[in-house]
């Protein structure tokens, strides 16, 4: 590990000044990700900012009936949420299934959406790796894929984004705050993170620099009745194989509005507008469903070792929006 130096940020502007005068600074949440990193050489940092003492701790009401949620709110704090939990149930259910309680009582927000890859390839750094070294080339295309993108995905790069709290936040139409050099700016979540193309170390469209200070959610009634649900490869803390993350407004029988996102498929959260449309304004049934889905994966592009996972998403999509619908139902 590289030596680094350490100092405590006492406001947003401090901090983000630290960083535009040494590009080797990051910023310091839970760590839970960065520190790994540290540890295996991945990330070397000449100076650690820790920013858990700013005032971005809190989630809020917004002013267009919406919550505003702080860079550093843990994930612990954010799933149990008594206005979360009741408001946006798929948001606190895909933090509930992203780590251990130990994790989420440490990881933070703004961390969880700027995590890494966990691609083997990223983080042994004796392999090449178009992200940490560009250029490298990505040996995961003829190696070791199966849990690798089936969706978005490119010749330079077919790893996969981790979060599960990222997902639900894609469905739910997140917009992340952020502040730099010049002032204030937002990205909805949707655009933050960047397509792979031949430049996947360029991962989100954050400036240089800049600190996320929160996220906010929009007002969104469809919400209410959502859900989460998550492949893993063990029924303990594991990383996705697949989730899906949807939300379902169904009146006399007909779909009014959808929200879907899928989670470990492409390199980001990957909103499923295709499926989307399928649904909205159709018959809540099994017929739909299966329509929403193969709308979906008709883009998909599997490697040679991870086909399953078209079958399984488009299985977990129609599941998760049969149990919606019958919910509706009752």
């Amino acid at each position: 590990m590289r030596e680094f130096g350490y100092q405590r940020a006492s406001d947003v502007a401090g901090a983000v000044a630290v960083l535009g005068a040494d590009p080797d600074a990051r910023f310091l949440g839970g760590g839970t990700n960065l520190v790994d990193l540290m540890k295996t050489g991945v990330e070397r940092p000449a100076r650690l900012v820790d920013i858990r003492e700013l005032p971005l701790d809190e989630i809020e009401s917004a002013d267009d009936g919406g919550l505003r949620i702080g860079a550093t709110v843990t994930n612990g704090d954010l799933a149990a949420h008594p206005g979360i939990r009741r408001r946006y149930p798929v948001l606190a259910q895909a933090v509930l299934a992203g780590a251990s309680g130990q994790l989420r009582n440490m990881a933070t927000v703004g961390g969880n959406l700027l995590q890494r890859t966990r691609c083997g390839y990223f983080t042994d750094i004796t392999k090449p790796c178009n992200k940490r070294v560009p250029g490298s080339g990505c040996p995961a295309v003829r190696g070791q894929h199966h849990n690798h993108a089936i969706l978005g995905a490119s010749d330079h790069c077919v790893a996969v984004h981790p979060s599960d709290m990222g997902v639900a936040l894609t469905a739910l139409d997140a917009v992340v705050h952020f502040e730099t050099a010049d002032g204030p700016g937002e990205s909805p979540l949707t655009e933050f993170y960047l397509p792979v193309g031949d430049t996947p170390h360029h991962e989100t469209a954050l400036p240089p620099g800049a600190l996320i200070t929160g996220v906010s959610l929009p007002p969104a009634p469809v919400a209410a009745h959502s859900r989460y649900r998550k492949v893993r490869e063990r029924a303990s803390y594991a990383f996705a194989i697949g989730s899906v993350a949807a939300a379902l407004d169904i009146r006399d029988g007909v779909v009014r509005d959808a929200r879907l996102a899928l989670g470990a498929v492409a390199s980001r959260p990957w909103r499923a507008h295709a499926a989307e449309r399928v649904l909205t304004g159709a018959p809540a049934g099994a017929e739909t469903f299966a329509a929403a889905a193969d709308a979906e994966l008709t883009a998909a592009r599997p490697l040679p070792h991870n086909g399953y996972k078209v079958t399984l998403m488009r299985n977990l999509v129609v599941a998760v929006l049969t149990e919606l619908a019958e919910e509706a139902d009752r």
